[in-house]
């Protein structure tokens, strides 16, 4: 089974809109067809950004979501890799996939550094042929 980590931005716009593509990868996620990785600082950044205010995401929706992905999902500890991040809140994501050996999905690419395991959301799915 293909392990990927997903950023933020990707959870945000599967609950923007559910039937776009963020929430293909998502939905392989929860049935159980891609592995998510994640470690508890991860946890930690999707419940409160998808708790901001900003979001008319509503309670049951992010704590079903999330529930989901701890119950489908592998939780790990990734050791903190000395690489510099033009933005340090991403060097979790990156970690945990380095860790996992896992496939990176973001939308943003710049904020990561040049490696063939992170992807944009189409790059991932034109590779895997989930569709």
């Amino acid at each position: 089974m293909k392990h990927i980590v997903l950023d933020t931005n990707i959870l945000v716009s599967a609950l923007w809109n559910k039937h776009g593509n963020p929430a293909i990868i998502v939905r392989h996620v929860l049935e159980g067809t891609l592995t998510m990785c994640y470690d508890s600082r991860i946890m930690t950044e999707y419940t409160d950004v998808l708790n901001r205010p900003e979001f008319p995401f509503e309670a049951p929706d992010i704590h079903g979501l999330l529930d989901r992905i701890k119950e489908r999902g592998l939780s790990v500890i990734a050791p903190q890799l000395d690489i510099a991040f033009t933005d340090d809140d991403d060097r979790m994501f990156y970690e945990v996939a380095m860790f996992c050996n896992a496939t990176l999905i973001t939308r943003n690419i710049r904020h990561y550094p040049k490696k063939t395991f992170i992807m944009t959301v189409t790059e991932f799915l034109e590779s895997s042929n989930i569709i």
